[in-house]
């Protein structure tokens, strides 16, 4: 049988590595050719394997991953009804189960071992997904994604691995394209620098759906202003963050203080007095009335947050009004930031809403902040 390939087909016959990460922009034909290498190489090659094809969320798996791969098989007349499980989302090809799943479900995440794992649109997953997901998976790992993030785990934790190999491919490199959707394409280089670069060159950049942009900087002036110190509370997962907000015009400071699990009233008191808060004003999540009154009966100016309607979207807006200026030294801060996103609906268009992680720290900046600036004179307020 004859099947047409492209660059991403070759790269994955020819590498030994037990990962192979596949970057690349719009209609690179990336997932594509992956799955052609999966139904036509791997699963005739062999026999009695199991294959794991995963997105973040079923709804997604179901409406691109799986549609290709059925797709490719009816293609090629290869589709046997009885050999596809609708029920399980499995399908039969040569004595090999090709199973289809999201990390919605956990059962199956950690459930049976697999050899060879393809996770599609890999950069939607958290660093927790992608380990239980290879602690399971004994022979290949395939990843594809769409660089729409500067900063993720797969360049810090993946493409840095001696056993993996880390390609980069575009819409040139997809020969079956017609010439209206490379113009298509190509017209991002004029209408949208950012896109072009994501979808069009294939090269990472800042996703659209990021909230906040800010600089590192080493030190906070000294003629800039205390607003207050904003703290965010968890336990078992979520930590406990404390951070202190200066303000020197429409410039905002952040130095991050804590950020530590499994922590009592008692270990946040003791913490305190190292940071040497004296009786300056920490604004606390308002959703702790019993730990607020604790911490007051400690001795601290411990204040709710101050909270109305969508306070959440009031306090990002307020926070957009600044330049954020980050402590170089403030790591989990300067990772909140880079990875605080706007929620997505099904098909890809933003919502005015943030997703719930990556804002530990966010949040108590957001106490600090809008329960000091979002007062009435703000705008002619100072600071003292």
């Amino acid at each position: 049988m004859k099947i047409k390939t492209n660059v991403v087909f070759e790269h994955l016959l020819e590498t030994d590595k037990k990962i192979s990460i596949e970057q690349g922009g719009t209609r690179s034909g990336k997932t594509y050719n992956i799955l052609l290498y999966i139904i036509f190489h791997y699963s005739l090659k062999n026999t009695g394997k199991t294959i794991t094809i995963c997105r973040k969320t079923f709804p997604s798996v179901r409406a691109s991953v799986m549609r290709d791969f059925l797709d490719i098989l009816k293609i090629h007349n290869c589709y046997f009804e009885a050999n596809h499980n609708k029920s399980n989302h499995e399908y039969k090809i040569n004595g090999n189960l090709v199973e289809f799943i999201s990390l919605d479900q956990p059962q199956k995440v950690r459930g049976r071992k697999r050899n060879l794992l393809f996770i599609n649109e890999a950069n939607e997953l958290d660093y927790e997904d992608w380990q239980q997901l290879i602690f399971r998976t004994d022979e290949k790992i395939i990843l594809d994604f769409n660089p729409s993030d500067e900063y993720h785990w797969i360049y810090d934790k993946v493409i840095p691995r001696q056993d993996a190999d880390f390609n980069i491919t575009t819409y040139l490199d997809n020969s079956f394209l017609s010439d209206s959707i490379k113009e298509e394409i190509e017209r991002l280089k004029y209408t949208d620098e950012q896109y072009w670069q994501i979808y069009g060159l294939g090269i990472k950049g800042i996703s659209k759906s990021t909230i906040f942009s800010y600089v590192e900087v080493n030190q906070i002036p000294e003629d800039a202003e205390f607003i207050s110190f904003g703290a965010d509370a968890g336990y078992t997962n979520d930590p406990t963050s404390l951070v202190s907000v200066f303000r020197k015009d429409y410039d905002l400071y952040v130095k991050e203080h804590l950020y530590q699990t499994q922590m009592t009233t008692i270990d946040i008191h003791k913490k305190w007095k190292e940071v040497g808060i004296e009786r300056q004003t920490i604004y606390f999540d308002s959703a702790e009335p019993r730990l607020i009154e604790e911490l007051r009966r400690m001795g601290w100016n411990v204040r709710p947050s101050l909270k109305g309607a969508d306070s959440i979207n009031a306090g990002i807006d307020l926070l957009k009004r600044f330049k954020i200026h980050i402590l170089k030294d403030s790591h989990n801060a300067i990772q909140e930031f880079r990875n605080y996103k706007w929620q997505e609906d099904r098909s890809g268009k933003m919502i005015n809403k943030p997703i719930d992680k990556n804002n530990h720290i966010i949040d108590a900046i957001r106490y600090a902040t809008y329960s000091v600036l979002s007062k009435p004179n703000f705008g002619k307020y100072t600071l003292h």
